[in-house]
């Protein structure tokens, strides 16, 4: 009947783009889909594919800032070099702003699961990008985690976000997703809402890692939006006293 259709009217309707919902259309021959050649394989419409578009310059390798022009080389910041981070490799998608800040809301407080193959897609363009580069992501981890929940957010969001992330990144490399290999074990206030001194004390002993899953591997450590990158590097820390052999991290988006 589809096929009918198509060949009836000689225009189908591709479907809709995951971040606006705006319809992309194609053009149809015998029933089959002809997809517009500059939509990325994600199928946003070329609107949303130029509002989200991967940051490949213009960044510190060491704490993933972006620099306020796109063009400008990859670089090492000043804080960096001098105090490397407690991770080896680090790698984000974006900045904390616009189409894709949206995004990140939608999909962290509005339980907006049906746009998580969208995000998926972009956190592994992200590592992939990464992984190429020479700073960058050593390769294949053992181990894939993400940034945990304190039990009690858990259950009022009923999932949590960055695992979901972790798991569409742990599904193209081919490895499961180890969501207990770092356990959140106290609450704590929210990162934004502190100082940088507060930010330390706030996470100290609040994650706890389990060595019988990452003991002697190489770990990567999936995380929605990293601010001053305290949390991330807190879960990395308690990562390689629990015995990893190297940690790498990946978020989103950088704020």
């Amino acid at each position: 009947m589809k096929a009918f259709l198509a060949r009836l009217c000689g225009k189908v309707v591709a479907g809709r783009c995951p971040a606006c919902g705006a319809v992309t259309a194609a053009t149809g021959k015998d029933g089959q889909w002809e997809r517009p050649a500059d939509l990325p394989d994600a199928g946003l419409c070329p609107s949303c594919a130029q509002a989200l578009t991967l940051r490949r310059r213009g960044f510190c390798p060491g704490c993933a800032a972006f620099a306020k022009a796109q063009d400008m080389p990859v670089t090492l910041c000043g804080a960096c070099r001098l105090k490397p981070r407690a991770w080896s490799a680090v790698g984000c998608f974006g900045s904390y702003e616009g189409l894709l800040r949206d995004l990140v809301l939608k999909f962290k407080f509005g339980s907006a699961m049906a746009g998580v193959a969208l995000l998926r897609e972009m956190a592994w363009r992200t590592y992939a990008f990464h992984r190429e580069r020479a700073d960058g992501f050593s390769g294949n981890p053992d181990v894939v985690t993400a940034v945990p929940l304190y039990r009690n957010r858990l259950r009022g969001r009923g999932y949590n976000q960055s695992l979901e992330l972790a798991k569409g990144v742990a599904a193209k490399l081919g490895v499961r997703a180890f969501p207990g290999a770092l356990r959140k074990v106290r609450r704590t206030s929210p990162q934004n809402e502190l100082s940088a001194t507060e930010r330390r004390t706030n996470l100290k002993d609040a994650f706890v890692a389990d060595e019988r899953m990452v003991a002697g591997k190489n770990v990567l450590v999936v995380d929605d939006v990293m601010t001053t990158g305290s949390t991330l590097e807190e879960a990395a820390r308690v990562l390689l006293r629990a015995g990893a052999c190297r940690v790498e991290v990946l978020a989103l988006a950088r704020d």
